[in-house]
């Protein structure tokens, strides 16, 4: 019967597109009508990329507008500045972020997708439960965009509906929340020839920290701030606001009036949390539907789509059988839980040791023990680039689906 898969982000997208180039029938619903969603996490890391190539889309990708990052830079005032974190020092086939608007590499997986005959795509699809039979989870119920309602019942349902997923919302399934002091903010300006075009840009100082990321065509800015504090700057209103970026960043205040009103300013509840188990029988978790992650380090996506690669690999000869036990399930969790523990630690870290501080006031950047080692040591900038650009354990295509 197959595998269906909830969700059509980079999880859903990159485990279906695997899923049936091993041969599994597949079926992805994703409730929108497009992929067009704004400041969805965009950045494609080096390990994806490798990824990409060795499923014959290096070629296809590089067609796709976009943007990159080699470098982490922090400014230091007058004019000095420290490389935090340096891609350029991996030995990776891509030392470099990828920044692509998700819609792109969305719909090119999926026509990459289409061209397997044992992939189906449905769009405008919503799952509202999954389908339980004497505690084993046989499939989803769905409602269509023109109120149709049905089922599909499969040998395998995989949750890849981000934190918020229906599935998840099983009793047996419950995350463990870890602290966050932080939330964030995302918003556009535009970018002119002058501005940086390689470096992702943290900006600190009185109790402010924004980060600017170069895009193809704009810049996005991202505030960090304290937990629950969006009522308050949205009551202070959109001047407030654009002052307080012209001061912290003064190079960008001729452009600050390119922000109307403060609907143009997205807020995101900042969430680390990683389900216990992340299986029922029938039933399996990846992604931020197993583990929320903050945007520090942008590494979301990269996640995500090695827990797809790691669940194909572990999962495409059990489905082609018709046989997936809870046994094969846990496998996808042990293979993966290390590197979610690990990036989930260092962003915990990140928080309390560079975030609030910032945010608090009392540092405007990164701590002076750390500056001074990478003042004295440049190499050493290679290690925070290895972790948010590779991780551990990276995974690679399965044999069955590379082209």
């Amino acid at each position: 019967m197959g595998c269906v898969i909830i969700g059509g982000g980079p999880a859903g997208m990159v485990l279906g597109l695997l899923l049936a180039r091993g041969g599994v029938e597949v079926t992805v619903l994703e409730k929108h009508g497009d992929f067009l969603r704004d400041f969805r996490g965009d950045t494609v890391h080096p390990t994806t990329l490798q990824l990409l190539d060795e499923l014959g889309l290096g070629e296809r990708f590089a067609r796709l507008p976009q943007s990159r990052l080699d470098r982490i830079v922090f400014p230091l005032g007058d004019g000095a500045e420290v490389c935090v974190g340096d891609l350029r020092r991996l030995r990776v086939r891509h030392p470099y972020i990828a920044m692509v608007p998700q819609w792109d590499l969305l719909t090119m997986l999926a026509e990459a997708a289409a061209e397997e005959p044992t992939f189906t795509l449905r769009m405008r699809t919503e799952a509202t439960d999954v389908i339980r039979e004497n505690g084993v989870v046989r499939g989803v119920r769905y409602r269509t965009a023109d109120g149709e309602t049905g089922e599909i019942r499969v040998d395998l349902t995989v949750a890849c509906d981000g934190r918020w997923s229906i599935a998840r919302r099983q009793r047996e399934l419950r995350p463990k929340e870890l602290p966050v002091p932080i939330d964030a903010w995302w918003f556009r300006l535009s970018r002119k020839e002058s501005d940086r075009p390689t470096a992702l840009m943290p900006h600190a100082g009185a109790g402010r920290f924004m980060v600017v990321i170069p895009r193809e065509g704009h810049l996005q800015l991202g505030l960090i701030g304290r937990k629950g504090a969006d009522p308050r700057i949205r009551a202070e209103g959109v001047g407030r606001f654009r002052s307080n970026l012209a001061e912290l960043i003064p190079w960008l205040a001729d452009r600050v009036d390119e922000i109307e009103s403060m609907d143009d300013v997205k807020f995101l509840d900042v969430r680390l949390n990683r389900l216990r188990r992340w299986h029922v029988d029938g039933l399996l978790c990846i992604g931020d539907a197993a583990h929320a992650m903050s945007p520090i380090g942008g590494v979301g996506i990269n996640l995500a789509v090695q827990d797809a690669v790691a669940a194909a690999t572990l999962l495409e000869q059990p489905l082609r059988r018709g046989r997936v036990d809870v046994r094969d399930l846990a496998r996808v969790r042990a293979r993966r839980l290390l590197p979610t523990i690990a990036v989930q630690t260092m962003q915990g870290i990140l928080h309390r040791a560079l975030a609030m501080p910032i945010v608090n006031g009392t540092r405007n950047g990164p701590p002076k023990v750390f500056l001074g080692l990478l003042r004295r040591v440049p190499a050493v900038s290679a290690v925070p680039a290895y972790l948010i650009g590779v991780g551990l354990r990276p995974e690679h295509a399965p044999a069955f689906a590379r082209r």
